[in-house]
């Protein structure tokens, strides 16, 4: 018997050091993307990460993006080192257990398809999806946004099509719109791995790693699903060319204490 997972990435700042947005509005002259997505994230009107589709759909500067520039964005893209090899290795790790590996993003699927062509194939690869102008190129619609709990009905059909139990569901992401996924996951016993140091996710995150090296995300799996030491986890990564170095396994509590203030102590000690 072959113990099989689905293993769901999120891409920017997960699998790359870039944010999507920022190159597109580079590549159209648009400025103050940063402010705007900003102020869309304060007043909550989209699921966090879908700023950029929204941006896309209704603001006047960002109109003039065209499937093109978006697929331009994603040769753009910085991915981080070993993409490639780390999707390699999850289709081959053996030991009788098979990763079925897949991107799941708010970022525009043509951006991620580029930016990972060749790496991950464009049926694995769950971005925001348009319907373009036949005339005129312009996006008119968004088809499906994954972001947010929008990403949860995605990973939750590529699961019911494997035919695999909730528990053996792995997904890795960086920031607040991963929250969703993650606690869905959580809910259902799965693991999920945080690639950042945001401290919402990071409480949500069952294992975190830190590293610019996309191999890094094989520590937690191999740890956790396979039950490897860190003497094979090291064996394997030489297998491949790469020594792991500086190997900082900590577990960190954070606190800030203060003493009672005298109105404070007043009020509880009242009867």
């Amino acid at each position: 018997m072959v113990k099989q997972y689905i293993l769901a990435s999120d891409f920017d700042q997960t699998l790359s050091f870039n944010d999507s947005g920022a190159l597109v509005a580079e590549i159209i002259g648009a400025s103050g993307f940063d402010k705007k997505v900003a102020g869309l994230s304060q007043i909550h009107l989209v699921q966090q990460g879908a700023e950029l589709a929204y941006l896309i759909l209704h603001d006047p500067d960002f109109r003039k993006v065209r499937r093109d520039d978006l697929i331009a964005a994603g040769k753009l893209v910085r991915l981080k080192q070993n993409v490639g090899l780390f999707a390699r290795l999850l289709d081959n790790l053996g030991d009788g257990y098979k990763f079925h590996f897949c991107v799941i993003s708010a970022a525009p699927q043509e951006i991620v398809q580029s930016a990972l062509e060749g790496i991950v194939p464009p049926e694995r690869i769950f971005g925001t999806k348009f319907v373009y102008d036949d005339s005129t190129g312009e996006v008119q619609s968004i088809v499906r946004a994954s972001a947010g709990w929008g990403k949860v009905a995605v990973l939750e059909e590529q699961r019911s099509k494997l035919h695999l139990s909730p528990d053996c569901v792995i997904y890795v992401g960086d920031g607040s719109s991963d929250l969703p996924v993650m606690m869905h996951v959580n809910q259902s016993d799965g693991l999920t791995i945080a690639v950042s140091e945001n401290e919402f996710i990071t409480r949500v995150a069952k294992r975190t790693v830190l590293s610019d090296n996309a191999m890094s995300v094989l520590v937690p799996v191999l740890e956790d699903v396979l039950r490897w030491d860190s003497t094979r986890i090291r064996s394997l990564f030489a297998s491949q060319g790469l020594a792991v170095r500086d190997w900082d396994k900590r577990r960190t509590d954070t606190l800030s204490i203060h003493a009672f203030s005298e109105s404070f102590e007043a009020a509880e000690n009242r009867p």
